[in-house]
């Protein structure tokens, strides 16, 4: 068995999961943005909408706007605020999100399966 078949095995596995039409229905760089919000909030440390818009490394401000739209459009993405503070906006990702997530996570464990 190659080292690369685990990997293999999970995009074989996501494209089952997505022609099935239980997968979130974005685009792959909201995909991205997505992950940037989710990742920081297990950290323990949420994005601002602000630090969202500097990644450049992703898309430019415009087109981060239009994904974050889209995101919270899905019900992938909400908007909170902590405490009396309302220009500070945090993203974190909803219940919806955390299901697509899950998806994602028995993906790459069934892949490792596969594989050994």
């Amino acid at each position: 068995m190659k080292k690369t078949d685990i990997y293999f095995n999970f995009i074989e596995l996501v494209k089952g999961i997505n022609s099935a039409g239980t997968m979130v229905n974005i685009d792959p760089e909201a995909k991205l943005l997505l992950d940037e919000i989710a990742v920081n909030q297990n950290r323990n440390s949420p994005l601002t909408v602000s630090e969202l818009m500097a990644l450049s490394s992703i898309a430019s401000p415009a087109t981060i706007h239009r994904k974050l739209n889209a995101l919270i459009d899905e019900d992938l993405v909400e908007v909170q605020f902590e405490g009396k503070n309302r220009r500070t906006k945090y993203l974190v990702v909803t219940s919806k999100a955390n299901k697509y997530f899950t998806q994602l996570s028995g993906a790459l464990n069934k892949a490792f399966k596969l594989a050994n």
